[in-house]
């Protein structure tokens, strides 16, 4: 969700942060599969950011209904970047962890390469027989160097544009997604469209939300982004990013974003204001949508192929941190959260697409009426095989944070775009240490 990841990442970025309320009190250290007091009944937290559908479809009550002794609750983070700095304050005390945590795309080598130590092998409850559901490039990013298993994929983010079709059809433009993928095959034909929208926008709605997320779909379109195969920090040098970060910047100085701040509350709001006309989506980005919009959006939006190609922003992880209270029990739980049947059910009701072979070949032909019946199996289907398999870094989700904010000080401040670079590089030295 993710991740991403992706992050992150779907239906509905809601909910307290992940120290607050009772949910998060447990402590580690407690025996393994303890139950609680009464009568055997095994409580199992989970710690999220944003949503992952789980209990928006229903997962959840149907889980609780197999296994009756078995309560699940939910707490949940809107933004992953204060998801994950609480995570590390309370992997680092050791206490107030959830009995599964989600871990975002971005943040999985982190998982992998430094912090095993932290989280259960789930070889040690049978995981090694689940390898052959995911995707390899999935299942290997979650694998540690001594070949632990430190979590299970929920997704993946394969790339689409999202658009409103009464906002297009109002500024004289094509609706039909196979003429609109052709239109913008490029992102110079999507900047050159959005010009053409700007000309007769109606009301204040501008081409597309932020210059953050279009930064981020095209950087998701590559293989190298911030290292390299090799484990070294490239994003400086690499002439992918920076093509990236001048398309966005071209975006901004052409006056199409509507300079919101994703996941922020105003651009929460914008989905339903009909603020803009397109969004760079992941699969994920399809719930979210739903959740922001409201069932007034139903029918106003349509999903087309990308531009410039497939790509992919996002995905997460379940995992279990070594001082959940009952491990075996949240094991359990997320290997059938993650299993084909579950990851099928979430693409068809939320728009995660799944990181499990075997849901892939169930959701081909889906289709989603709030989306005026876009093909949505197909489109992120041939988007997810044509993706590259990213290189993932230590800290790619910080330097890319870094510089999604330099392109915020760009729209929304003004600030010239060699002095946002500079700020760049300097907030990724200092958040690197």
């Amino acid at each position: 969700m993710p991740t991403a990841r992706a992050a992150a990442r779907a239906a509905v970025r809601l909910g307290a942060l992940a120290l607050a309320g009772s949910l998060l009190a447990a402590c580690g250290g407690a025996s393994e599969g303890a139950a609680d007091a009464a009568g055997g009944k095994v409580t199992i937290t989970v710690d999220l950011f944003g949503s992952f559908g789980y209990k928006e479809a229903g997962l959840y009550a149907e889980y609780e209904k197999l296994h009756p002794n078995v309560t699940i609750k939910q707490t949940d983070t809107e933004d992953e970047a204060d998801y994950w700095k609480s995570l590390q304050t309370r992997l680092a005390g050791g206490g107030g962890l959830a009995d599964v945590q989600a871990v975002e795309v971005g943040r999985i080598a982190s998982v992998a390469q430094q912090q095993a130590d932290k989280f259960v092998d789930l070889r040690k409850y049978g995981a090694d027989s689940l390898k052959g559901q995911f995707a390899e490039a999935k299942w290997a990013a979650a694998t540690g160097r001594g070949g632990e298993v430190l979590g299970l994929g929920t997704d993946v983010g394969p790339e689409a544009m999202c658009y409103r079709t009464d906002l297009l059809k109002q500024a004289g433009l094509p609706t039909d997604r196979t003429e609109l993928a052709k239109r913008w095959s490029t992102w110079d034909g999507y900047l050159k469209l959005g010009e053409q929208y700007k000309a007769k926008a109606p009301g204040k709605s501008a081409w597309l939300d932020s210059v953050g997320s279009l930064y981020s779909v095209m950087i998701g379109q590559q293989k190298e982004r911030y290292y390299n195969a090799s484990g070294e920090l490239i994003w400086e040098t690499n002439p992918a990013l920076k093509t990236a970060w001048n398309t966005a910047v071209q975006a901004s100085e052409a006056g199409l974003s509507a300079k919101l701040d994703q996941w922020s509350p105003q651009w929460n709001q914008a989905f339903a204001a009909g603020s803009f006309a397109t969004i760079p989506c992941p699969a994920w980005m399809l719930g979210y949508i739903k959740g922001q919009a409201g069932e007034s959006g139903k029918g106003k939006w349509d999903v087309a192929a990308l531009p410039g190609g497939a790509g992919n922003w996002g995905g997460s992880y379940l995992a279990v941190p070594r001082a959940a209270k009952h491990k075996k029990e949240a094991y359990e739980l997320i290997k059938w959260l993650t299993a084909p049947e579950q990851q099928a059910k979430i693409f068809t009701k939320q728009g995660n697409f799944p990181s499990s072979t075997g849901a892939i070949t169930q959701i081909a032909d889906a289709t989603d009426p709030y989306f005026s019946g876009a093909p949505i199996g197909r489109i992120f289907g041939e988007a997810a095989k044509a993706a590259p398999v990213q290189v993932l870094g230590v800290h790619d989700q910080n330097v890319a944070q870094q510089i999604t904010n330099a392109l915020s000080e760009v729209e929304r401040k003004g600030t010239a775009p060699e002095k946002a670079w500079e700020n760049a590089k300097k907030g990724v030295a200092n958040t690197l240490g």
